[in-house]
């Protein structure tokens, strides 16, 4: 009898043990579920509401996403609380690994900054062609730590941050209109007045060109081999390089027609003959 009440206090005891355990446990583990949860809820209505005010789509996923991180970092702190972990020494933890990861990953903190200063200063948005350095293409996203570009030939092109912001952003869509330069040389002997006149009428017709600011035709340059215009029209951005591109076919075409030439790079290769007493040394060379 005495052994079978021993056992019964042992499994008392051992009860009186394990149900706080696991009810911290439990509450630990709903705690974060339920945590993430409403956080998920809170972002998703966020994102509606802010979609709905028509704002930057690039700037309302950086919100979301940077408010996101900071939910799950207070629902881990809550977690370890339930554990019946003491946070103030888990969040001088936390910062002591914060500090050695932040050195591990200076790259990585410096494109968070930069994409903040992105945000602030919002130098492009979702949609817009921009060149960033060297690389040129169509924003797609801006993230935490990376800018996504989608380039002219249909590639994802992935930027970091720290190297957008480091370098000359050059946007092409954040104005209304954009102008067509277009470098155009005659021969020498050509007809300089009616070659001027062609090119004047040609910008006229193009209907892609705006009124203002004007179309323009100068005489620039007297070169080596060519009298140089220089064709100016001003066009939306989003036509800007279809138009350029029937502006040059369009001038060759009438220049042939018209008979006016367009000089190009070339050679003249002249021919000597040598008196029959010269060396055969001094013909060879």
């Amino acid at each position: 009898m005495d052994a079978v009440l021993d056992k019964l206090s042992n499994v008392d005891t051992l009860i009186a043990l394990v149900l706080p355990a696991a009810w911290r446990v439990v509450a630990a583990l709903l705690t974060f579920l339920i945590g993430r949860w409403l956080a998920k809820l809170a972002i998703g209505l966020l994102r509606r509401v802010l979609t709905r005010r028509n704002s930057d789509p690039m700037l309302v996923n950086f919100v979301c996403n940077v408010l996101y991180g900071l939910a799950l970092a207070l629902i881990v702190i809550s977690t370890l609380a339930q554990l019946g972990v003491d946070t103030t020494s888990a969040a001088a933890v936390l910062g002591g690994m914060a500090i050695a990861v932040g050195m591990a990953l200076q790259g990585q903190l410096s494109s968070f900054a930069s994409g903040v200063l992105l945000i602030v200063f919002r130098p492009f948005r979702a949609g817009d062609f921009v060149q960033i350095g060297g690389t040129m293409g169509t924003v797609e996203q801006l993230k935490i730590v990376i800018t996504v570009l989608k380039s002219p030939d249909g590639q994802e092109v992935t930027l970091p941050n720290s190297s957008v912001w480091g370098n000359t952003i050059t946007n092409f869509s954040i104005r209304p209109v954009r102008r067509v330069d277009l470098a155009v040389g005659i021969g020498y002997g050509a007809d300089l007045r009616k070659a001027k006149a062609i090119l004047e009428t040609l910008l006229a017709e193009e209907p892609r060109f705006v009124d203002e600011p004007a179309r323009t035709v100068h005489c620039t340059n007297l070169g080596e081999s060519s009298v140089d215009f220089a064709v100016r029209g001003w066009t939306k951005g989003g036509d800007w390089w279809d138009t350029r591109c029937a502006m040059i076919e369009k001038i060759k075409l009438r220049f042939d027609e018209e008979g006016i030439e367009i000089p190009f790079p070339q050679m003249d290769l002249h021919v000597r003959d040598l008196p029959p007493e010269t060396s055969p040394e001094r013909r060879a060379a």
